[in-house]
């Protein structure tokens, strides 16, 4: 594959996080939400065993159109994480910007952790602290922003150990949230869709649409990603994982 699926601003600084956390051996990898599927892509390129699982009809299509086009091997299933054979379970179950989303948060992590084998990798990402709930939030369906403890205390109530995260986006990632807050206040705050409806839409906006587009976000973003390498404890996001006690199921 010579071009990868364009991300957006944000998620180019998320990836940038997300695949130095990633292990380098190949894996058995199952991502919730997986959106437009510019993550998964990467992740099939890699070497890993993909399988998407996406609740947006439209954008479980493009995801599925991404993967053909790349000529690479990768599931993705529209629907939720009940439609998937685990088998002996996935060695990778990633979630990025879902949990905010979801109204009973540690009931949907208990429920995809039996999905993941022993000492298997959670990866997820979030927008993080409460205090930044702005009107862009609630125009793409959140329920809250994550505090960093908060985010530790879910993901060891769930039995995950090893749990660790950190934060990124600074600076540019304060930057993008106050425009998305303003596009939201003029043109999608209180416009009458529904709190799913407002969480299907939310991995459709601000998708740039070619390879032009997205070389253009990756020249872009090269010196912020490099600038929010040192600074973990700073951001308006977070990236967290934890891993499945061994010799259980989750």
């Amino acid at each position: 594959m010579t071009t990868a699926p364009p991300l957006t601003l944000f998620g180019s600084l998320r990836w940038d996080v997300v695949r130095r956390v990633f292990p380098t051996a190949p894996s058995r990898v199952l991502e919730i939400g997986c959106g437009q599927g510019a993550v998964g892509v990467r992740l099939a390129a890699a070497g890993h065993d993909y399988t998407g699982v996406e609740l947006d009809a439209a954008s479980a299509e493009v995801a599925r159109a991404r993967f053909a086009d790349a000529g690479l091997p990768g599931r993705v299933v529209h629907g939720d994480a009940l439609r998937v054979d685990a088998g002996d379970g996935f060695d990778v179950l990633c979630a990025f910007e879902v949990l905010e989303h979801l109204q009973d948060d540690a009931a949907a992590l208990a429920s995809w952790l039996p999905l993941v084998r022993p000492g298997g990798l959670v990866l997820v990402s979030t927008p993080a602290w409460q205090v930044r709930y702005g009107p862009m939030d609630a125009a793409v369906g959140h329920h809250r922003r994550y505090e960093p403890a908060q985010m530790r205390a879910l993901l060891q109530a769930a039995g995950l150990t090893d749990v660790g995260g950190r934060l990124y986006g600074a600076p540019l990632g304060y930057a993008l949230e106050a425009v998305r807050n303003r596009v939201a206040r003029r043109r999608l705050d209180d416009d009458g869709t529904t709190t799913a409806e407002r969480t299907a839409r939310s991995g459709r906006l601000f998708q740039p649409s070619s390879a032009v587009a997205g070389a253009g976000v990756a020249v872009a973003t090269w010196p912020f990603r490099v600038m929010q390498r040192p600074l973990p404890r700073i951001g308006p996001a977070l990236v967290a994982w934890g891993r499945t006690p061994s010799g259980t199921t989750g």
